[in-house]
């Protein structure tokens, strides 16, 4: 639990972005702890729903639907009435626009300065070049959303958890690597490194039963993926020096 914050909290672009806009550090102390206190209540307030809207379903002899994530909707827009069904979907897309919005924007710009040499480009053709690029991680989004959902058996919140752990692991281990040594990577074999520790990591949990005795890989699969994206930094790396690898 405490990597999994770390990772999908204090790693994350759009999260630590309010704290790097604090004019200072205590300032930015200040803004993580706020949130926290506030991220915790919300939790709280989460969870009480939920267990309302089960208490509510039992009471009204109301079928809970196989897949727990539609027990809200069906409520919302079937038995709590016209209002309660509009402030429904008006929250659910209010929150799908806000986290799309955020993460389109972060691609992009990744995207354009990374891959694309963007800041030498002319300005007309800055903007046609974006502008494109989002249009093509939009639909790229759509068709990771259909295949989700195709291929999804279990509740959200348990998958996203477990798509953290392939995705966040090599940031963990890049993160670690740099916090705890003074090591100097090659660059060019740190991308090989974070494709294929979260291969690995697959295939180790996919047989981990057989090959230690029973034991399953669950949420900690992000510590495994982090440990071998740390592990093969190391490989690859030259004690500190100021000379480019």
């Amino acid at each position: 639990g405490i990597f999994i914050t770390i990772v999908m909290t204090g790693l994350d672009q759009d999260m630590m972005q309010k704290n790097l806009s604090c004019k200072n550090v205590k300032e930015s102390r200040k803004n993580m702890l706020w949130f926290s206190l506030a991220f915790v209540v919300s939790v709280c307030f989460f969870l009480c729903l939920g267990v309302l809207l089960y208490i509510f379903a039992e009471k009204n002899g109301i079928s809970v639907p196989l897949s727990r994530d539609e027990l809200y909707p069906k409520l919302a827009l079937d038995y709590l009435g016209m209002g309660v069904g509009i402030a429904f979907l008006i929250g659910i897309t209010a929150a799908a626009y806000s986290s799309a919005d955020s993460a389109l924007t972060a691609l992009t710009t990744a995207f354009c300065f990374d891959f694309l040499d963007f800041a030498n480009k002319r300005a007309a053709d800055q903007n046609y070049i974006r502008r494109w690029v989002h249009v093509l991680f939009s639909f790229l989004f759509f068709i990771v959303i259909i295949l989700f959902s195709l291929i999804n058996d279990e509740s959200v919140v348990v998958a996203i958890f477990k798509v953290a752990g392939y995705t966040y692991g090599p940031l963990l281990g890049l993160f670690a690597f740099g916090l705890l040594t003074k090591r100097q990577v090659n660059d060019r074999r740190v991308p090989w490194v974070a494709l294929l520790s979260p291969f690995f990591s697959y295939v180790v949990a996919k047989n981990s039963e057989i090959w230690m005795n029973g034991y399953k890989f669950g949420f900690e699969l992000l510590l495994l993926n982090g440990f071998l994206t740390f592990l093969g930094l190391l490989i690859f790396s030259i004690p500190g020096s100021t000379k480019k690898v």
